[in-house]
């Protein structure tokens, strides 16, 4: 007997921008995105905590947003850096400060955890929001031993280079034919029109069309697999915050 295979497909940078919420809220309602990772500290996450208000079964999370680095002249240097990442005490006081912030724009805890360019990650910071998740009860990116993270869904390499292949049709169907059985968080990036300075730019309305293509969703119904979101599993998946890389 095969084992069933659970699909959370998460939108990144939900709140950054309007253009963001409008790539992610039309990869939901027309597309295969079934959780979002709210950015709280910008002045469109507002508007993305009450739509996730109005559609429940849109999953919201907390996506800790602690800074954002661009690959350049062979170094990364910052956009915009919200706490040092070696300030132990700034960065426990920022984490506590968003997840506040999170219950006072959606009037309840996350559904899960994740960050910003993977910053928990990295250490003091992968402890605080280690320690964060299991508080709350709720998965954290990379860390859960309930999901698996996949990050293949993405149109750049890890110094920002194009990899166009990444975030089309063939590949995202290639993507969810290797899914393993159990339950996988699959990260992407959607996102309309031209209103947030990133290095992660154009590739995000190509990520809209390719979520919300049939012939994704129908490659999903062949293979068995069932989407689902974080909330779905929020008894059975939090399970116990592990140290491990997923």
């Amino acid at each position: 007997m095969i084992a069933a295979r659970y699909l959370i497909v998460n939108a990144d940078d939900f709140g950054q921008s309007p253009g963001v919420n409008r790539g992610i809220v039309e990869a939901h309602e027309q597309g295969i995105v079934t959780s979002a990772s709210l950015m709280v500290r910008w002045p469109a996450a507002a508007e993305a905590a009450a739509y996730g208000g109005e559609h429940p079964e849109l999953s919201l999370g907390l996506h800790v947003d602690l800074g954002e680095w661009a690959y350049r002249d062979e170094t990364w240097v910052p956009l915009y850096e919200v706490v040092s990442l070696d300030e132990t005490e700034a960065i426990t006081d920022e984490i506590t400060r968003q997840v506040a912030w999170f219950r006072r724009l959606v009037g309840k805890n996350p559904s899960h955890i994740d960050s910003h360019q993977h910053v928990h990650l990295r250490e003091p910071v992968r402890s605080i929001v280690v320690e964060t998740a299991r508080r709350l009860g709720v998965p954290l990116r990379g860390c859960s031993s309930k999901i698996r993270y996949c990050g293949d869904f993405y149109g750049q390499t890890a110094e920002g280079s194009p990899l166009p292949d990444a975030i089309s049709i063939r590949g995202l169907i290639k993507v969810i034919l290797a899914l393993p059985p159990g339950v996988t968080e699959l990260g992407c990036h959607p996102g309309q029109g031209n209103d947030l300075v990133t290095m992660y730019g154009a590739e995000r309305a190509e990520e809209v069309k390719v979520l919300r293509d049939p012939r994704v969703r129908n490659a999903i119904a062949e293979m068995g697999i069932h989407l689902c979101s974080f909330t779905s599993f929020a008894g059975r998946a939090a399970g116990s915050q592990s140290g491990a890389e997923h």
